[in-house]
């Protein structure tokens, strides 16, 4: 498997790249829990995705394959989420039978999130599943992880996919629980210190 070329995502292609990470994320588990109904998910996943990592366009921690195959959102320690925007979309897109579940599965999350030191975290990683097994994940992996070991400050992330949990543990990440909430999927927080 050769290495892909990766770049840094300009704010000008930030469409492009929501893109790619919709498409990526219409087979996971728990995107699809939240969204299970395809035309929502297609109207609520790229708005999610902007706010959820967007803001690494400012940072230079996006990142492209050649093509748009595939594309990672990366947050260096001083960058969050716009969390105002997620919990308007989610009570604007998200049923009422599982609302509850998805704002427990949120506080959750950001209860696993390290809080004792600085820490890079990676909300968001795809490729688009037409090119799934030919090292995308991986180079986008190595391109993010280079520039956090270069800082010498861990990653952390949330895994919503087990089929991931593989790449991710080739690459250094530790498993340091699991995420649930009701009906939900299981999510894996994993934290890999700085090399």
């Amino acid at each position: 498997m050769q290495m892909q070329k990766v770049r840094p995502a300009t704010n000008r292609e930030a469409i492009a790249v929501m893109r790619t990470i919709t498409l990526g994320f219409s087979g996971d588990p728990v995107a699809r829990w939240i969204w299970p109904e395809p035309d929502i998910y297609l109207q609520a996943m790229p708005e999610f995705a902007m706010a959820f990592g967007g803001s690494a366009f400012d940072h230079g921690s996006a990142y492209v394959t050649e093509d748009f195959g595939a594309a990672s959102l990366w947050l260096p320690p001083e960058a969050g989420p716009d969390d105002r925007t997620i919990e308007k979309l989610l009570k604007r897109t998200v049923s009422s039978e599982i609302s509850d579940d998805v704002d427990v599965l949120f506080e959750r999350m950001e209860a696993f999130h390290p809080r004792d030191r600085a820490c890079w975290y990676l909300p968001m990683i795809a490729a688009d599943p037409a090119l799934f097994g030919r090292g995308l994940g991986a180079s986008l992996l190595r391109r993010g992880l280079s520039r956090c070991d270069d800082d010498g400050i861990p990653v952390y992330l949330e895994s919503s996919n087990p089929r991931n949990l593989s790449l991710y543990e080739r690459h250094g990440f530790e498993v340091l629980g699991e995420i649930r909430a009701g009906s939900s999927p299981c999510m894996i927080p994993m934290l890999r210190e700085a090399r």
